[in-house]
């Protein structure tokens, strides 16, 4: 990976900008991109004469053709500036969204103008490469041995998540499907089916070295549940947190594991998955024979940015094969605060230590000397992360990527066999031809995951962004922790704020406690309201005037997105919240939802005070207006019902 290690980034240099200020040196890269290929094309056996006459250029119907596309480009424009999300502005404040990096972009387009299909390398000799190359970028990242791991791009962490449990769901089948084969059976000497559903993944993949000796790899593998399907029931349960992302019950569905294999772990008071209750909750299913499919964790979740103790996950799992001899499959779901991992390594990529990384922090400029981030227990989640199986991250949410582009991470490569369709030794020796040559040759991406063809754009643009900004604290680092920052500053001034008066009546605001990353959950409440209905219909109302739903984007003064924190998904936590607004425990039992507004703090922008500071007087002053309209709205309604009445 090259990172250029004694070269100074400046993080606005990173990016277009909020008023396009790095508009000159853009348009003359997005030029030289399509202008090198330009010259590609037309360097390519020059000999060819050419196809396309002046004469022909002239005629009538090409000249309207032309003149045509023109036309449909003009709308095109006319409707994506009307209507789109102004991600790159600080005052979009919202969904995991911010301005994407420039050379990602040029990068995006410039290998997009070869149309590359990273399905197969035939159709993708150069990007292909990249997709590699980038996913063990991310592998380093998260601690994992390159020479072992192995990782790739995908459109997204749903897909990304959707791989983890299909890697986790056929490894539960290898050892079944060994004591299965005559001339396998004497390398699991004779355990029982309970034993053999709970071997530890390690072990598990031992079993595939020892069946490739033997050369009976493949017949075993097709006595798995890729090949014979599953028996209902029989792989044993999934343990996800209550906050989980949706796309884990869509994956148990399209993987045929059946959603009622769900068992949904509790959170505590931080939003994170509650640590005891998951020990009892693991312990409970060890006491009725019941195997454990996968435990998934989530670093930084979609609701509320919380981040699961990761270190105690792994040491549960530890204790479980040492007290019980029972295993599971450990997948993370990283997809919103993967890249984050970056702040904790330095430019020899190595885990800093908790007090050695403050003092760089502050040394370097990376946090204000008033800014304590992460929390102990956070920085712990991260130092654990290379003792899970797998890792879902979303280079386009906090890698500042275009979109599409996921990715998911596995510990350990030869776990691809059991998803790969192509002859066992292939990818083996695809990864030895890539240590001794330093290149990847007949790399077999389509049969080896789970989508087919796949944009090589997208690795190019995954690839270019960790060439230009390290996965470290320099780099990346210096990028995540401005949003930090400004979530920091943000929820203090919420909480110093004072209340909105608009005519006789009176609103205050207030924001959910530091984030484990940086999102930030706040709401406004009117003084006086005991009813929790009104209460959530009131910051509905504000959200439809701060979104999309306002119908006026472009124009709004601020954009933000929003939440409900159910009983449902989140038992009784959300009813500290409720409390704190100085709602009673009966309004929480009677609504059982929270509505909040949500806002993903990913700018870049605003980590100087004196911008941020300047940022917060409008802001505020946009709340004022927005409560305004909010009353004024309200008013018309009581005097239009008023009359009707009379």
């Amino acid at each position: 990976m090259n990172n250029f290690k004694n070269s100074k980034m400046n993080v606005d240099a990173l990016f277009l900008g909020p008023k396009s200020e790095n508009a000159v040196f853009f348009k003359e890269m997005m030029e030289y991109s399509i202008t090198e290929h330009m010259h590609w094309r037309s360097g390519y056996h020059p000999e060819d004469p050419d196809l396309i006459s002046t004469v022909d250029r002239y005629a009538p119907e090409y000249r309207d053709t032309l003149y045509r596309t023109e036309g449909i480009l003009n709308q095109l424009s006319s409707k994506l500036k009307t209507t789109s999300v102004p991600w790159f502005s600080p005052r979009y404040m919202g969904h995991m969204n911010a301005d994407t990096l420039m050379i990602s972009n040029l990068a995006y387009v410039m290998a997009m103008m070869y149309n590359p299909n990273n399905c197969a390398q035939e159709s993708s000799p150069t990007t292909t490469v990249l997709e590699v190359e980038a996913g063990l970028d991310l592998c380093a990242m998260f601690g994992y041995d390159v020479q072992q791991a192995w990782g790739h791009i995908t459109s997204g962490g749903t897909v990304a998540n959707y791989e983890g449990l299909w890697v986790a769901r056929n490894i539960k089948t290898l050892p079944l499907a060994v004591a299965q084969h005559p001339e396998a059976q004497h390398l699991l000497n004779g355990k029982s089916e309970k034993e053999l559903l709970n071997l530890p993944v390690s072990k598990i993949l031992d079993l595939i070295d020892e069946l490739k000796k033997r050369h009976i790899f493949e017949v075993v593998r097709d006595l798995t549940c890729r090949g014979v399907g599953i028996e209902q029931g029989k792989l044993g349960k999934l343990l996800v947190p209550q906050s989980k992302h949706y796309s884990w019950m869509k994956a148990m569905d399209i993987l045929g594991l059946g959603q009622q294999n769900i068992v949904q772990l509790p959170v505590d008071e931080s939003y994170r998955t509650d640590v005891q209750k998951m020990r009892e909750t693991v312990f409970s299913l060890i006491e009725r024979g019941e195997p454990i499919l996968a435990v998934v964790a989530v670093v930084g979740t979609t609701e509320t940015g919380s981040i699961d103790n990761i270190k105690e996950v792994i040491k549960l799992r530890e204790e479980c094969e040492q007290r019980f001899g029972v295993s599971f499959y450990v997948h993370i779901d990283a997809a919103y605060a993967g890249y984050a991992c970056a702040m904790f390594r330095d430019e020899n990529n190595q885990f800093i230590d908790y007090d050695a990384l403050i003092k760089r922090y502050h040394s370097e400029g990376i946090f204000p000397k008033e800014i304590v981030w992460p929390k102990p227990e956070v920085y712990e989640s991260f130092k654990a992360l290379n003792q899970a199986d797998s890792i879902t991250v979303d280079p386009h949410k906090v890698g500042f990527i275009p979109y599409s582009a996921g990715a998911i991470c596995m510990k350990d490569k030869r776990i691809v066999d059991l998803i790969s369709y192509h002859a066992a030794y292939v990818f083996e020796e695809v990864q030895e031809k890539q240590r001794k040559t330093d290149k990847v040759q007949n790399v077999l991406l389509g049969s080896s995951i789970m989508e087919g063809s796949k944009s090589g754009a997208t690795a190019a643009a995954v690839w270019a962004a960790h060439r230009l900004v390290p996965l470290n604290l320099l780099g990346y680092g210096k990028v995540i922790a401005a949003g930090v920052t400004t979530a920091h500053w943000i929820i203090q001034e919420i909480n110093q704020c004072e209340p909105f008066i608009i005519g006789d009546r009176q609103f205050s605001i207030a924001a959910m406690p530091a984030p484990d990353f940086h999102m930030v959950n706040f709401m406004f409440r009117e003084s006086g309201n005991t009813s929790l209905e009104k209460q959530n219909q009131l910051n509905k109302r504000l959200y439809e005037l701060c979104s999309y739903a306002s119908g006026r984007t472009y124009s709004n003064d601020f954009l933000t997105s929003s939440t409900s924190l159910t009983h449902e998904e989140y038992g009784d936590t959300p009813l500290k919240l409720c409390r704190d607004a100085h709602f009673s425990d009966e309004e929480w039992q009677k609504v059982r939802s929270v509505y909040v507004l949500r806002a993903a703090v990913m700018t870049h922008c605003l980590r100087d005070k004196g911008h941020f500071d300047n940022y917060w007087a409008e802001l505020k002053n946009i709340f004022a207006d927005k409560l305004q309209q909010l009353v004024d709205e309200e008013n018309k309604l009581n005097h239009s019902n008023y009359k009707i009445s009379v």
